[in-house]
């Protein structure tokens, strides 16, 4: 059985990205460094876990990713809160990419765009809901 499953989202450098989900609680368990930066970082909350690698390290692990790595290939993560007003409230001033809605589906949404470029959605749901 599945015990878990965590993206391991490429960037350019993981600094920012962590420094960006660091704002919502995020902590940082696991680095690896690669020359003057990090090359790879693993951020905690609670039971969820995210994962941060630089292009160049990816591509140092196998050539199977050179394409995909140097082309870029933003992930769309989706993460569920508590209180989408704390999330708000946290990221003031970093770029917002889908503006706070209601959605058909019972979540109030916001989304934004990292550091490394990917699109990372907050979602609180009703009592009752998802």
């Amino acid at each position: 059985m599945i015990r878990s499953a965590t993206p391991v989202l490429p960037v350019d450098r993981v600094e920012a990205s962590a420094a960006f989900f660091a704002k919502v609680g995020f902590a940082e368990t696991v680095s690896v460094p690669e020359g003057d930066h990090k090359g790879f970082v693993i951020l905690q909350q609670g039971p969820t876990q995210l994962m941060f690698q630089t292009r160049e390290s990816l591509i140092g692990d196998s050539d199977v990713f050179k394409e995909g790595a140097e082309a870029g290939s933003p992930v769309l993560l989706f993460i569920e809160v508590d209180n989408i007003d704390s999330i708000e409230a946290a990221l003031a001033g970093e770029p917002v990419v889908m503006e706070k809605r209601e959605t058909f589906y019972g979540a109030t949404e916001i989304g934004y765009r990292e550091p490394g470029g990917h699109i990372v959605t907050f979602a609180q749901f009703k009592e009752g809901g998802a």
